[in-house]
């Protein structure tokens, strides 16, 4: 019998609880016939309402110190002090599986290395696309490809506003508190519409696409806040659709680059026409071309069944460390800004003529806004585009166009 833990009781936490006690017997039979069964759960609430509130423990020391808990699910959120609790977890020979993206982002390297210095695991599948299975995949059934690009949907509440302001014609403004009113955007948004969640989840990706620590504070970010019901327009009239991209591009030589911004995607991919809450991952190898994984990226459930799966998986392999790690590097492994190209859609209130004088090349579209220049430039880097951009009198947008 496999004793397991939970720490956090929040939306996750609960969720993994209920899965737990609801499907026992279809865990123990993943689980090689052995039963997984919840001994504590803590928390600094009381919950005296609870069937089973003897588990609870407001004491994170009842769990380091028990022996036979083998398997602790941090569900906790934020980084201290579930680091903290991690590591010591970790180190005193216990499995630790998570849903905390802020946590592998940050500490991933040296909770790793802990793990397999002490032969357990730590697991993080619901850190990345909530219930959508994507670092399992990656790491095992995509082993024989060498990763050449990520490009994904990686938050389901910037995905439901800009998709209701494509499908419902609504404003940014009034399809953010659309998605507060609904639960899927916080009162304090900034994480998601500012792409920071996006970032830490692209940099796990990297980190485990690579091998080697991606430090999501070298990744440029940027949000859906400046993204207008015109920009909206201007994308379906070329039959596109804005979406926040997590991207990384890994180059032969070893060096990555990686991005989070807002990005204008031909209808044709699939990527176009994931709507709502869902979130999406393509990845490409060289082998396989083109996979793509979809779900749902959040909500109690979904996040809590990667969870208990990752718990099934450390029951499974309590024996031995998984190979599942990537290390710091020796130098920097991001790649120059300037060694991607990306064309990029444009508006302004200068003249077609000063337009076609700066950019030459370029393709303009039908003003759906009266007094402006809107156009498609031809690929260039970021350094050309801040350039030509500078000449410009007002720039009304500049969105990527994805490759």
């Amino acid at each position: 019998m496999a004793k397991v833990a939970i720490m956090g009781y929040g939306t996750v936490g609960s969720g993994v609880y209920d899965i737990i006690k609801t499907n026992a017997d279809k865990l123990s039979y993943s689980a090689n016939g052995e039963k997984v069964e919840l001994k504590y759960i803590l928390d600094i609430r009381d919950f005296e309402d609870h069937p089973e509130k003897e588990l609870f423990t407001k004491d994170f020391n009842d769990i380091l110190n028990d022996g036979e808990v083998s398997v602790v699910a941090e569900v906790m959120g934020g980084l201290h002090p579930a680091y903290e609790f991690t590591k010591s977890l970790l180190e005193s020979g216990k499995s630790v599986v998570t849903s905390n993206k802020e946590l592998v982002a940050t500490y991933g390297t040296e909770l790793l290395e802990i793990a397999r210095e002490k032969n357990v695991n730590y697991f993080f599948e619901a850190s990345v696309g909530g219930g959508i299975p994507v670092i399992r995949p990656m790491h095992q059934c995509l082993t024989a490809n060498n990763i050449e690009k990520i490009a994904g949907i990686l938050n389901g509440t910037t995905n439901y506003i800009l998709n209701q302001m494509i499908k419902s014609g609504k404003t940014f403004e009034t399809a953010l508190k659309d998605a507060q009113d609904k639960g899927f955007a916080e009162r304090n948004p900034a994480a998601d519409i500012e792409g920071h969640d996006a970032c830490r989840k692209i940099a796990i990706l990297a980190s485990l696409a690579s091998g080697k620590m991606i430090d999501y504070n070298d990744i440029d970010t940027e949000g859906i806040t400046n993204i207008t019901l015109d920009d909206v327009k201007y994308a379906s009239a070329m039959d596109s659709a804005v979406k926040l991209i997590g991207y990384a591009d890994f180059g032969k030589d070893g060096k990555i680059y990686s991005i989070v911004a807002p990005m204008i995607i031909k209808n044709e991919s699939p990527l176009s026409g994931v709507d709502g809450v869902f979130n999406a991952v393509m990845v490409t190898g060289d082998c396989v071309g083109n996979v793509m994984f979809y779900g749902k990226g959040a909500g109690k459930l979904p996040t809590a069944s990667a969870v208990v799966a990752d718990v099934v998986d450390a029951v499974k392999h309590k024996e031995r460390s998984k190979k599942i790690f990537w290390e710091k590097p020796d130098g920097n492994v991001m790649a120059d800004k300037d060694s991607k190209r990306f064309a990029y859609f444009i508006r302004t209130t200068d003249s077609a003529e000063k337009v076609q004088k700066i950019f030459d090349k370029c393709e303009f579209v039908d003003n759906i806004v009266d007094n402006e220049s809107a156009f498609v430039t031809q690929p260039m880097t970021k350094t050309e585009a801040e350039n030509k951009l500078s000449e410009l009198s007002d720039v009304v947008t500049n969105i990527r166009i994805m490759d």
